[in-house]
């Protein structure tokens, strides 16, 4: 039996209209129980403890956490026997000789070298001379959710920004990607939201950001896209004779 064209007008319109509404309210993350904020609203909080988060996962800088799976170089001065090489556990240890596990992840390099001279000073070596180098930054690792190509879990290296993480996930969905992106960052045990738009950094409106290690990046839908996308799969062009465009124009 063939629909009229009143009919067929009328069904494509409510169903790109109703797909549409319902992705509309469905801007947060499943089960995170926070909504998510508008880039043009900005996260006041949040941005105040970026920069300083931002510093401590930096490679080579002088607050760069260690973490687990890193590799730290330890040269204690005139011992080459417990100089050497070492990666970070999972747990967050260093086995050193004469000392056993040691707590690095979490320390800065300084705060390592402290830590190793206090447990050598103990009953060792008097006034020991420790230097702690990070070799490798492997406890580096991001997120990236959402209207991407490939979302997974990506490595970072050097000091990578926002259009970069994106990057590795192979890019934005172009058919289903909006100019929303959301970050979301642990600071001392609190979880923070962070919106960027992705429009104004490519214009050079916004600074490209520096992300951090254990950032979720989460790039948001475009309910028209999507809906349009749902439609095309539910009638394809040509089956009614009109294209999507046209129908729901007419």
């Amino acid at each position: 039996m063939k629909l009229s064209l009143h009919k067929v007008r009328t069904v494509t319109v409510a169903v790109v209209s109703a797909v549409i509404a319902g992705l509309g309210g469905c801007n947060g993350m499943p089960g995170d129980g926070a909504s998510m904020a508008s880039p043009d609203q900005p996260q006041t909080a949040a941005a105040k403890v970026e920069s300083r988060v931002v510093a401590a996962s930096k490679p080579g800088g002088p607050s760069y956490m260690i973490g687990p799976m890193d590799v730290v170089q330890i040269t204690v001065f005139k011992a080459p026997d417990l100089s050497r090489a070492v990666p970070v556990a999972e747990d967050g240890t260093i086995n050193l000789p004469l000392i056993g596990a040691t707590p690095a992840a979490g320390k800065t390099s300084a705060d390592l070298e402290r830590e190793i001279q206090k447990r050598l000073d103990a009953g060792y070596m008097r006034s020991p001379q420790v230097t702690v180098v990070v070799t490798e930054y492997n406890s580096r690792r991001v997120t990236v959710e959402g209207a991407v190509k490939t979302p997974g879990v990506y490595p970072l290296r050097g000091r990578d920004t926002l259009e970069q993480a994106i990057a590795k996930a192979g890019g934005l969905d172009r058919n289903m990607a909006s100019d929303s992106v959301t970050v979301f960052r642990n600071v001392d045990g609190q979880r923070s939201m962070i919106p960027y738009d992705l429009a104004a950094i490519r214009s050079g409106q916004a600074d490209d950001p520096e992300v951090a290690p254990g950032d979720v990046i989460v790039v948001g839908d475009s309910a028209l896209k999507v809906g349009m996308s749902y439609f095309q799969q539910l009638n394809p062009v040509g089956q009614t004779g009109l294209s999507v465009g046209q129908q729901v124009a007419r």
